[in-house]
């Protein structure tokens, strides 16, 4: 798997009582680091949605190591983990500063038409995004 890394200040919004990165921070992370993979790709969500096609999470995963905490840097690492041509499953790392691992998880994904919300093709929909995503998911 290729990572791509984005970094997130921590905001002290963003923490609870005790100072420390509310647990449901971490899914929004998620996905500013899936939405900088994608446009490490050459793409855009909200291409994808012009088109009336959705990308909705069916399961997300984290699992929470050493807590973040305001002031800190949160460096979010993201790739494609598996991809089906239908699925998509992404990966992600969360480390502090000095690179302490704070953060894992998976997030799975399939498009869907937005009028209906059946599940598409993304080869048939989004040749370029096929073949971007194939070449990813297999460390290319």
């Amino acid at each position: 798997m290729k990572f791509i890394e984005t970094i997130v200040d921590v905001r002290y919004a963003e923490t609870d009582q005790m100072g420390v990165v509310y647990h449901a921070n971490y899914l929004v992370w998620f996905e500013i680091g899936r939405t900088k993979l994608i446009e490490s790709l050459g793409f855009k969500y909200a291409d994808m949605e012009a088109q009336g096609i959705l990308s909705p999470v069916t399961d997300i995963q984290a699992s929470y190591k050493k807590p973040l905490t305001y002031g800190q840097q949160a460096i979010i690492k993201t790739a494609i983990k598996e991809y089906s041509g239908i699925k998509v499953v992404y990966a992600y790392e969360i480390y502090n500063e000095n690179h302490e691992l704070c953060v894992t998880g998976i997030s799975t994904h399939v498009c869907v038409k937005k009028e209906n919300f059946r599940p598409i093709s993304i080869k048939k929909y989004f040749p370029e995004w096929h073949n971007a995503y194939v070449n990813a998911s297999s460390g290319s």
